[in-house]
């Protein structure tokens, strides 16, 4: 009898026991970021559009916080998000480049598997795994995201793709998991991402969720439904219009996850974050007043629209204007959800929630680094100052952010000493750095996008 009587405390205290562990578990915020591609800085009412109704993205932006100097890791896409989902500048492991073309079966070309992903950080934590849309660190299948630490996969491999599901090839098709998903099932992928997100989302189960839902909108191919044309037809520039509804089309899809949270119960514990993975693309996107676009290493290339929100433990309202990293998501979301950073001694990134909430009001970063193609291209951001090895413009440039924002007047030649100390600076961080895994057509396009540039002023001046 007494025997019974102490099986039956020890199952009592097992009960609460695991009563206070799900309690404890479900105190941990869901996790969803949204990755736009190309995206322009001012292709978002938050950051003054005014074409593009964005009116979702707005709503969310203004319930936290907008980083009006939020920077990418990266001036293009698989090395931006090499660099967004470890944590670590991609030149800590080679991977500066895009994917080179048909090298599908080479599986030492991506993100190698002995690099930690969020994913992977926030699995240890109790978190269920989600990764949809454009993936782009790895073509063979040995990297696709099931390898990478996602439990859940709906998306395609490669760069890019058409909106309507069209597959060409293994990287142009789409994956659920690792089966192939009948084009018979797609529709236009920005709604077919979302319609997968939210039955992700919607999903019963007492573990926390971390989605990343890269949308491949508003990349090329331009393509956009009735829908979404109908309502940017104000856009008198066809071009513009047409990426404009792609933007649309993320916007409205936005609006749907959200009202998802809010369906579910779970909005004020979820962290929304969302960002581009670099700066809007040469056709069609506004990175204004930035200079520059996708490629290059002027402000334009690397700042993008990012905001957080989190309605349990950020306020709205706010904008938060010192320099801030997309390789800060890591830790930020790993400390979010009960994990300890310090345990990763390999991030570049800061947990940007003590700046958040003005706790520390010193810098997140003194100093941020970019290298594209190697060294073919560079840029180091120290303080107020800002240097730039310029392919396209073939001289090494330097900018005094505070007074020259707009990055309009080159001083380099007026302060010697201050280049001096920036090139040391960046050549003491690079040394620490991998050489490129291997090299897209990034120098060539430079090349022939700068010679373009030069040709069209002269005859705009033969002409005159």
């Amino acid at each position: 009898m007494i025997l019974n009587k102490e099986r039956v405390k020890i199952l009592l205290v097992a009960i609460v026991f695991i009563a206070a562990s799900k309690a404890f578990s479900q105190t941990k915020p869901n996790i969803i970021v949204i990755l736009t591609d190309d995206q322009g800085w001012a292709d978002v009412g938050f950051n003054g559009a005014t074409d593009i109704p964005t009116d979702n993205l707005d709503r969310l932006a203004s319930q936290g916080v907008i980083f009006s100097n939020g920077y990418v890791s990266h001036p293009y896409c698989s090395p931006s998000r090499a660099g967004l989902l470890t944590g670590r500048y991609q030149a800590r492991f080679g991977h500066d480049c895009n994917m080179p073309y048909k090298v599908e079966n080479d599986e030492t070309v991506g993100t190698p598997l002995s690099e930690k992903l969020i994913p992977e950080a926030l699995k240890e934590q109790g978190y269920r795994t989600s990764a949809i849309g454009k993936w782009h660190l790895g073509d063979h299948p040995d990297l696709y995201p099931p390898a990478q630490g996602f439990d859940h996969w709906f998306g395609f491999p490669g760069g890019g793709m058409n909106y309507w599901g069209n597959s060409t090839d293994d990287i142009h098709t789409v994956y659920r998991d690792r089966k192939i998903v009948p084009e018979s099932e797609l529709s236009y992928l920005t709604d077919d991402f979302t319609n997968e997100a939210i039955k992700f989302i919607s999903k019963k189960d007492d573990k926390p969720f971390f989605m990343y839902l890269a949308y491949n909108a508003p990349h090329a191919p331009d393509h956009a439904t009735r829908a979404y044309l109908e309502k940017t037809k104000h856009i008198e520039y066809a071009g513009r219009s047409v990426y404009a509804a792609m933007v649309n089309a993320v916007d409205t899809n936005v609006g749907k996850i959200d009202s998802t949270l809010v369906a579910n119960g779970i909005k004020d514990n979820t962290i929304v974050v969302f960002l581009s993975d670099n700066g809007g693309r040469m056709q069609h996107a506004d990175n204004r007043p930035n200079r520059g676009h996708k490629g290059m290493l002027f402000e334009g290339g690397i700042k993008v629209p990012f905001f957080i929100n989190w309605p349990n433990k950020i306020n709205g309202g706010q904008t938060y204007s010192k320099p801030i990293s997309s390789l800060d998501l890591f830790p930020t979301l790993l400390n979010a959800a009960q994990g300890d950073i310090s345990k990763e001694p390999q991030l570049d990134g800061v947990d940007l929630m003590p700046f958040i909430h003005n706790t520390n009001k010193g810098n997140p970063h003194d100093v941020l680094f970019w290298r594209s193609s190697g060294n073919f291209e560079y840029a180091v951001r120290k303080g107020k100052f800002k240097l730039y090895k310029s392919a396209y413009k073939d001289k090494t440039l330097l900018f005094d952010l505070e007074k020259d924002h707009l990055e309009r007047n080159d001083i380099a030649s007026e302060h010697p000493e201050i280049i001096a100390d920036l090139e040391k600076t960046y050549k003491a961080w690079d040394a620490k750095n991998m050489a490129p895994g291997w090299y897209d057509p990034h120098a060539e396009n430079v090349k022939k996008e700068e010679k373009l540039w030069e040709n069209t002023r002269k005859k705009s001046l033969k002409n005159k």
